[in-house]
């Protein structure tokens, strides 16, 4: 602070009379984009003329898409398991491993090589590549660059595209050649269903190896039992004639030779045993007169007719009579005859019983004979059922390894997971360059550009756009924001009160009056960072403010190497600063009228080869004392910070200094620069005045000290 003014306290903080409001973020983005958008547009116009001629100078490209479905278990055309299951693991896993497969190397190359594509020269001009080893024979190491080389050409240019939310994939190609395409997409998925059989088969190639080698050593122990077996029966005699099935599976001897002999014997036996009870019972059921055969019921019958007879005969004749006697001769023929019948039918049911019990008891004799044979055989068939069960084991292994062999064969190629959907047909038209997707990207690509541009110049340029920047970057107070004219009379709406820079010039006449205990400072020094930002219309203008209040202002021009204030206020510079400065006493003859009551002017006067050691000299101070017993405000309208380095000594003879600062045009580097110049030098800066502020920078206007606040929009409205 000025030591001269003992009684001048600054308050040191920012009026809340000033009601500047910050602008929002978004807001100054946009308005940052406002102001670069003529280097936006350029970017952005570049960008789509390249995009363009590039898609124009583009080799078209052709893509061919073949559909293939990845099941997680193939149809079974067997009903054969696989050694290791297909499906384990979770579905996600699954379906990336196979997306994997599809762009393995292993598989371009089997696609390489079953369409020879590592021999093929139009191939690799195709796609603007020099086969290695150049053209003609190659020898195995170039061959087999050639197949990595062919194979890095189709893994770059073929996609792997999963249909999301279904177990479809689809396997596109893209190729300058259509036809091409369509073939080596083609190709891909058939390669693909090969390699997941061959993966299959392989990986029953160590199950096979174990089965082929125990299957080896049951064959033998299955052989070597069976002739075992076969030489124990031969050696004990036991001859099987056929076979059974015991219930779970094992062939077991069920009948020999003898008891084969034993079962028939015993139905011969059952059967004599029946006839010798049946001739036993005939013989024992016969009773004399009860005999019957077809002869003697014949003879009955005959001598019942000759009875008949004889008694009629006996009725009319005598015994002696001659027919008599014949029909009773008759009788006894027939008698003696039914009599030898029925003897000889006695002795036949004796006879039948006599064989049948010799045969019965004959029977008998050779099945108790086999019964001891078969007892004999049955202790032998102990050691031969053993022997048996030996060999119905190691059959039994035998096969059920043969078949797990013959079921793991087939395993690999009983079932595929991966099926075509859709082959890939010759594409008709290019896929790329596509124009308007270029356009897109370029659109993208320039607006990129562009952003990064615009936050490069931004971080470049220091230039302070907003007022709010003020208080956020140099932590000064805001006095006041004074709109920029639209047709640059300044005069003229300087001197209209009822203007809108009349009321800012106003509203920062209020806020002075809130620095010092005692109003509004008593002296105040008008500086800038560099000329032509507004600091010498702002004096005059202050002064016209004050001078309107009823005080009595002195505008002091301190820019002897370029006045102004004498042009802004239409009066001669004929004497002023310089003759006080080079010597003269202060007095009327210095001070010029300027045609406003109560505002008088000390104009810089004739300007003197060395301005900056008279600014330097004691009498500047000497004149603003003097000057402030005479007048109620000295304005001093000093020379920019950095058009002369004594500025900031200078600042020291006024009560504090109003630095003034243009929007859009100051950068903040240098006005930090000469702040830090001015308070090095003990000098008092008060705060900021905001020149020529265009209030359609942002969506927010300026206010002014009693709270009346307008911005483009409220005046139009």
């Amino acid at each position: 602070m000025n030591n001269d003014y003992p009684n001048a306290e600054v308050v040191g903080k920012y009026s809340d009379q000033t009601a500047f409001t910050a602008v929002p973020p978004l807001v100054a983005y946009w308005n940052t984009l406002r102001r670069r958008k003529w280097i936006i547009a350029s970017i952005v116009g570049v960008a789509l003329v390249v995009g363009i001629i590039l898609t124009f100078l583009a080799t078209p490209l052709y893509q061919a898409v073949a559909r293939i479905q990845i099941e997680r278990e193939g149809e079974r055309v067997t009903n054969v398991q696989q050694v290791s299951e297909i499906d384990a693991g979770d579905d996600q896993e699954f379906y990336q491993t196979q997306y994997a497969l599809l762009g393995a190397r292993s598989l371009a190359e089997r696609v390489v090589r079953e369409l020879n594509l590592a021999s093929n020269e139009q191939f690799y001009e195709m796609f603007g590549r020099d086969p290695v080893g150049g053209n003609g024979p190659a020898n195995a190491e170039a061959r087999s660059a050639r197949l990595r080389q062919a194979s890095d050409i189709l893994l770059e240019h073929v996609n792997i595209e999963p249909i999301r939310g279904s177990s479809l994939v689809d396997i596109q190609f893209t190729s300058p050649d259509p036809a091409l395409s369509a073939e080596i997409a083609n190709t891909w998925l058939e390669q693909f269903m090969d390699s997941t059989l061959d993966r299959r088969y392989a990986s029953t190639k160590d199950a096979r190896d174990f089965l082929q080698d125990r299957l080896a050593e049951l064959r033998r122990r299955l052989e070597t039992s069976e002739r075992d077996l076969v030489g124990y029966a031969a050696r004990q005699g036991i001859v099987t004639l056929s076979r059974g099935d015991s219930g779970d599976g094992n062939a077991q001897p069920d009948r020999t030779l003898t008891s084969f002999d034993l079962e028939e014997l015993n139905l011969a036996l059952a059967q004599a045993t029946n006839a010798r009870i049946s001739a036993q019972s005939a013989l024992e059921a016969q009773r004399p007169g009860e005999q019957t055969s077809d002869t003697l019921a014949s003879l009955r019958q005959a001598r019942a007719e000759a009875t008949a007879q004889l008694a009629q005969l006996s009725a009319r004749f005598e015994p002696e009579y001659p027919e008599v006697k014949a029909i009773n001769s008759k009788l006894a023929a027939l008698d003696r005859s039914i009599a030898q019948e029925n003897g000889r039918i006695a002795s036949g049911y004796g006879q039948a019983l006599r064989e049948a019990t010799n045969r019965e008891q004959a029977l008998q004799q050779q099945v108790r004979a086999l019964k001891n044979s078969l007892v004999g055989e049955q202790s032998a068939s102990i050691q031969y059922n053993i022997f048996q069960r030996e060999v119905d084991t190691n059959r039994q292994l035998y096969d059920a390894l043969l078949q797990r062999y013959k079921e793991i064969g087939v395993s690999g190629v009983a079932s595929n997971n991966v099926s075509i959907v859709d082959r890939a047909l010759v594409p008709r038209v290019p896929s790329s360059p596509n124009l308007l997707l270029n356009l897109l990207l370029s659109l993208i690509l320039g607006l990129f550009l562009a952003l990064l541009a615009v936050i490069l110049l931004e971080q470049i340029d220091q230039k302070l756009r907003d007022p709010s920047d003020i208080t956020q970057r140099l932590r000064l107070p805001l006095l006041g924001v004074i709109p920029v004219v639209a047709d640059g009379d300044v005069s003229t709406a300087v001197a209209d009160p009822k203007s809108d820079i009349s009321e800012a010039f106003l509203s920062f006449q209020t806020n002075l009056s809130f620095l010092t205990d005692h109003g509004v400072p008593r002296s105040i020094l008008f500086t800038s960072t560099q000329p032509n930002e507004g600091k010498s219309n702002s004096a005059v203008a202050l002064g016209r403010s004050l001078a309107r209040t009823g005080k009595r202002v002195l505008l002091i021009d301190a820019d002897m190497r370029n006045s102004s204030s004498h042009e802004l206020l239409d009066v001669a510079n004929r004497r002023g600063l310089s003759n006080y400065l080079a010597g003269e006493e202060f007095g009327s003859d210095l001070i010029t009228l300027t045609g406003i009551e109560r505002f008088d002017l000390m104009s810089a006067g004739p300007q003197p080869p060395n301005a900056g050691e008279l600014l330097l000299s004691p009498r500047l101070s000497q004149l603003v004392r003097e000057a402030c017993e005479l007048y109620d405000v000295v304005l001093i309208d000093a020379p920019p910070v950095l058009a002369i380095a004594d500025v900031p000594l200078v600042a020291k003879v006024a009560e504090g200094v109003v630095y003034t600062i243009e929007m859009n045009r100051a950068r903040a580097r240098q006005i930090q620069q000469s702040l830090e110049r001015i308070t090095a030098a003990r000098g008092n800066v008060f705060g900021v005045l905001v020149t020529k502020y265009s209030s359609n920078q942002t969506a927010y206007g300026y206010g002014y000290g009693y709270g009346y606040g307008r911005d483009e929009s409220a005046a139009e409205s």
